[in-house]
């Protein structure tokens, strides 16, 4: 007894225990919890327009807005409405004010891009929301219109028209859903008839408080006269003029002629909105119709242009039915084959990333690119190409030359015989084939040809990776190349496909491979060495050519000088005589004569001197003359030999 006691004791004490424990690991998770939630500093808060919280916001605005265009003029003209549920009115009234409240708060809190950076800063947020053109119309939308209550009585619930001033969110709202949604055609066809829907039921209000207006019942075109029960409840009053309004606008169906004049106007302007109304959903249809039809040629192959080409080549009917159920199969199925085509339109950032969510596990598979770089098998996964086989076409078959691999994402190959009967082996999803015709691995038997037949059972997906793509890539990856190889050799020995070479036999192949390399340098020097020496040639003749022009006209500037050489000398002599001829005059003037003649010959002297020195100049200005036209030829030559030079050098 004592023992049990003992033993229930220790249990109870161990209970407590356990309990307090669970009460601290609580408490120390709570406030964990606590320290992890940030706290949200709302004298800072930011929205940032391309959150989540911005576009629910969008979204609940929807609610106010459409309240408003739908309640606004029904209140006004089916008054018994307004009667019937004021209270309810009222309610829903201030709390969509209250919603537009917030909204308004919002636009002082919503941030904006500057340089693909958001800007956090209040002032500058504040600023930009007062000088939009949005924040007017929020601003009269807010206006205290109610308190016309007081003048025009309760029952006026026109008053609140400048509600309506807020449908920029509503048509922001929608853009933002349209561009969000999978399903953006059908998104189009839903808010046409949105809109269509506001502008029947405006256009049945307005029918009706024209009717209350000319009188009900008053002739056949106005609503009934509703002291009739039949007329009377508020239900059949609008869901006849709902009616009757769409009569007019869709223009189906025949209505009561008008008998006065505002019936006529009313009709007249219903008329005209009918036809912007047709037009827009015939164009709005259109752009449905015709997005659709770019999507399918953008997704699948363009069925009728391979059709027309058939019929014009006079194809077999038996291959002609084989073109039309693989198409079928496409469409049937939504299989695509363009991937790259779509893609092209992201940039190559968001194309990798997509390509990568979808095609990176199926690549993986392959053994020989498992362990390899992750950026290397980004850059393969671009270069996949998504094909589709019908059943009993062959993918490839024995000693066809390899240029791609195959990996099956999706149905059955079997690997046949030369009859195409015997199945040696069925592959299935995520196998692949074909991987060693793409690597140039030395020693390989088969000489990159296919080693067996493989034929498609059902309808198969496969990705081809082309040896172009795979070469181009690993150029930049010679590490991955390396290994790949060895992958390669490993997998040919294991199947004995591989032929081993001796070290010496490599050695031996490297030096004639130097050799041969030599061999073509030195060819390709010696073609060089030729034109070097022809152009050579060519420049020395120019030259030669160049220095007897020049020596032909040293030679007629050296008889220029010899000519102005022999007449200085003869004007020298005729001088001398005329002073002898002086000095044989009569002897009484002798001194006189004398001097004089000695006078007239230094100035004859002086003029003859004159004249020698400008003669002198003149010869000497020829020589100057003659010297820079030396030079100038010295420098010609040098300039035709630098370039000669220079074109030698190239």
């Amino acid at each position: 007894m004592n023992t049990n006691r003992w033993t229930r004791l220790f249990a109870w004490q161990s209970k407590i225990k356990n309990a307090d424990e669970e009460e601290n690991k609580a408490k120390e998770s709570n406030k964990t919890k606590k320290e992890e939630t940030p706290k949200i500093n709302w004298k800072e808060w930011i929205i940032d327009p391309s959150e989540e919280f911005y576009y629910t916001w969008l979204q609940i605005m929807i609610l106010p807005i459409c309240y408003n265009w739908v309640i606004i003029i029904c209140r006004t003209c089916f008054y018994t409405i307004e009667e019937t549920y004021l209270a309810t009115w009222l309610t829903l009234d201030y709390i969509c004010d209250l919603v537009f409240v917030l909204d308004t708060v919002i636009g002082f809190r919503t941030g904006f891009l500057e340089q693909g950076i958001l800007v956090r800063d209040l002032s500058r947020l504040k600023t930009r929301y007062l000088r939009s053109s949005r924040f007017k119309f929020d601003i009269i939308s807010l206006l205290p219109t109610d308190l016309l209550y007081l003048k025009l009585g309760i029952h006026t619930p026109l008053v609140r028209v400048n509600r309506l001033l807020r449908t920029g969110r509503l048509n922001e709202a929608l853009d933002r859903m349209e561009t969000r949604t999978a399903y953006p055609n059908t998104f189009r066809v839903a808010k046409l008839m949105l809109y269509i829907f506001v502008l029947i039921h405006w256009n049945a209000c307005i029918y009706f408080s024209l009717s209350n207006y000319i009188g009900f019942g008053a002739d056949p075109w106005v609503y009934p006269n509703i002291s009739d029960p039949e007329f009377a409840s508020t239900r059949r009053q609008y869901f006849y003029c709902f009616w009757f309004s769409t009569l007019i606008l869709t223009t189906v169906g025949d209505t009561p002629t008008p008998e006065r004049e505002e019936e006529y106007l009313f009709l007249v302007a219903d008329m005209l909105i009918a036809v912007l109304v047709f037009a827009s959903v015939v164009g709005s249809m259109g752009d449905v119709i015709s997005s659709l039809r770019d999507r399918d040629n953008v997704f699948f192959p363009n069925h009728e242009l391979v059709k027309g080409y058939l019929r014009s080549r006079r194809i077999s009917k038996e291959l002609q039915n084989r073109v039309n159920d693989w198409y079928q199969h496409l469409h049937i199925n939504k299989k695509i084959t363009r991937e790259n085509e779509i893609l092209r339109h992201l940039p190559i950032t968001l194309q990798t990333a997509t390509a990568v969510s979808v095609h990176l596990p199926t690549l993986s598979k392959v053994t020989i690119f498992q362990n390899c770089e992750k950026s290397l098998l980004e850059q393969l996964v671009l270069k996949l190409t998504p094909q589709v086989y019908s059943p009993g076409e062959y993918v490839c078959k024995k000693g066809d030359v390899g240029h791609e691999m195959y990996i099956i994402k999706e149905g059955k190959l079997a690997v046949v015989a030369d009859d195409g009967v015997t199945q040696f082996a069925v592959l299935g999803d995520g196998n692949f084939f074909g991987e060693i015709s793409i690597l140039n691995i030395k020693g390989n038997k088969s000489g990159n040809r296919r080693t067996a037949n493989i034929r498609s059972i059902g309808y198969s997906d496969l990705f081809s990776l082309s040896k172009e793509d795979l070469t181009e890539t690993l150029h930049e990856y010679p590490a991955a190349k390396r290994l790949l190889e060895e992958k390669g050799r490993q997998i040919l020995t294991k199947m004995g496909m591989l032929e081993e070479t001796d070290e010496g036999e490599g050695e031996v192949e490297k030096t004639e491979d130097m050799v041969n390399r030599l061999e073509a340098n030195f060819e390709t020097l010696q073609t060089k060495l030729a034109r070097l020496i022809a152009e050579l040639e060519s420049s020395a003749r120019k030259m030669m050519q160049r220095v007897e022009q020049l020596e032909l006209q040293t030679e007629e500037w050296e008889g220029i000088v010899a000519e102005g050489a022999k007449g200085e000398t003869e004007e020298q002599e005729k001088v001398k005589e005329r002073e002898i001829g002086d000095g044989e005059g009569e002897g009484e003037g002798e001194k006189e004569d004398v001097e004089e003649p000695v006078v007239e010959g230094e100035r004859g002297e002086g003029d003859g001197g004159e004249e020698s020195l400008g003669e002198k100049k003149n010869v000497g200005g020829n020589k100057i003359s003659e010297n820079e036209k030396e030079d100038t030829e010295e420098e010609l030559i040098k300039s035709e030999t630098h370039q000669d030079q220079k074109g030698d050098e190239k």
